[in-house]
């Protein structure tokens, strides 16, 4: 689209207002807006500026001025302001060399996609993530000096079972058991349904959606495949509509990793493949119907999982969902059966078209445009070094001897150990200056003091069941 078209549909859908959204180094979406008659083809062409300082991880106050320079191919129309708007992404440049600003995320991921078109190893690399999320009806927390509390709720949580409430019909899901019961005991389909004829709405193509396993309102809608700045892009759309559709029934959703104890967490399934030319390139005659190059892929994926998961699993909380049982894919295998090794060979696409590899690891607290370029870049590295995978473990991890389960690389057990393995494992990340040394530093700088850290420094609640009485 150019910025002429966009003006023309401005004008013809009656827009009064442009929402620019843009992504702070975390992973989390901001937004400023203007008055649709304020902006022209030259502000759609240049940019507007704005004040970069206050956004996480960005800029020094002296270096504040940056340019929102709008991607007009992602303007949809947004359904949930009142008066009509025109929501639209924005890239984030300098406004004296005009840059690409490095800390971007999105500038981020779109380094990876043309690093991999000068490997010539392929030429597009198509992702469609699982994004499962909670649906909660109320929710609170806190922290104090003197206290730390938090609490949420869901009429399909077990915990209300015993609910003495008249309205109050018994249909409660217990614990694992949420994948997938028809209703009444799946209470959200129609809500889920809402999600759907939204995201379609505003042209977000989604394959299906169901139930989780989870008891308390875990859901997942499966969106399909895109290439990776489309596919990061979709991601944070896919936040925002389901928060607001949930927002306009007087619910909650919540894409933390782990809200629940002794129940599965919340990840994002990612399904990968690479292409060259409109030709797929992961089928082949190797193990599960992959080829050699899939297998080398699957290899720089595993040998740098360690460090990946400062990027695909960037929270603390993420490392709770990470723990042996509840399916967590937490050994550093991959196999086409067990969903507990970190990468899976799906059976049941035998196609040359549908081949891919299924990475099990990642969760929705991640930065998409920073995941999904990280993952590309380990495949391509793993690709252009012929790193071999090893064997498959395609046994049932409840069979293997505790002898051969301690053979088994694992993934790290929380933010520190995979902060530790970027720190020590980031070369691959640095080929065609995707990921530059200050990029790296500073996420490691961030996530240790910001977030590492301030868990460390504070009483768990836990901590009181255990030690109060010494």
């Amino acid at each position: 689209m150019t910025p002429k078209q966009l003006v023309q549909l401005i004008k013809r859908d009656s827009i009064e207002f442009i929402d620019l959204r843009f992504m702070d180094f975390p992973g989390r979406w901001q937004h400023k807006m203007y008055e649709a008659v304020d902006l022209n083809e030259d502000k759609l062409a240049d940019g507007l500026g704005f004040d970069g300082s206050c956004i996480r991880g960005w800029s020094a106050i002296n270096e504040a001025d940056m340019l929102l320079v709008p991607v007009l191919d992602t303007a949809r129309v947004d359904p949930f302001y009142d008066r009509p708007t025109l929501s639209m992404i924005a890239d984030i440049k300098d406004p004296v060399t005009r840059k690409e600003f490095s800390r971007d995320p999105r500038s981020v991921a779109r380094k990876a996609q043309r690093y991999m078109k000068t490997t010539k190893i392929a030429d597009a690399a198509m992702f469609s993530p699982e994004m499962e999320f909670f649906v909660f009806d109320n929710v609170s927390y806190d922290q104090t000096v003197n206290a730390a509390t938090y609490r949420v709720d869901s009429s399909e949580g077990m915990w209300n079972r015993g609910n003495d409430d008249p309205t109050n019909l018994g249909n409660q899901i217990r614990l694992r058991e949420g994948y997938f019961p028809v209703p009444p005991i799946d209470t959200l389909g129609n809500l889920r349904n809402e999600m759907v004829d939204v995201l379609k709405q505003m042209g977000i193509p989604v394959v299906s959606h169901h139930h989780e396993v989870a008891t308390g309102g875990q859901c997942e809608i499966d969106l399909a495949h895109l290439d990776l700045v489309a596919m990061a892009d979709v991601c944070m759309m896919y936040k925002y509509v389901v928060k607001n559709v949930a927002a306009r029934h007087g619910k909650v959703v919540t894409f933390m990793p782990k809200p629940l104890y002794q129940d599965n967490g919340s990840g994002m399934h990612t399904h990968f493949s690479l292409w060259k030319s409109g030709k797929p390139l992961m089928s082949g005659r190797h193990y599960a119907g992959l080829s050699q190059l899939g297998l080398y892929a699957v290899g720089g994926i595993l040998r740098h999982a360690p460090a990946l998961l400062a990027f695909t699993n960037p929270t603390t909380n993420s490392y709770k969902r990470l723990v042996h049982g509840y399916e967590a894919p937490v050994y550093l295998t991959y196999s086409s059966r067990s969903r507990a090794s970190a990468v899976r060979v799906p059976v049941y696409h035998n196609t040359p078209e549908t081949k891919r590899v299924e990475i099990r690891f990642p969760d929705c607290s991640a930065n998409p445009y920073l995941a999904f370029a990280a993952l590309l870049m380990a495949a391509l590295d793993g690709v252009r070094h012929k790193i071999d995978p090893g064997d498959p473990l395609d046994r049932d991890m409840t069979d293997l001897t505790e002898d051969e389960i301690l053979d088994l690389s694992t993934t790290p057990a929380n933010l520190d150990e995979a902060l530790d393995a970027l720190a020590a494992d980031h070369d691959f990340l640095l080929a065609g200056d995707v990921f530059n040394s200050d990029l790296i530093r500073f996420w490691i700088k961030y996530k240790r003091e910001i977030e590492a850290a301030e868990l460390h420094s504070r009483p768990h609640p836990y901590e009181f069941c255990m030690y109060f009485d010494i």
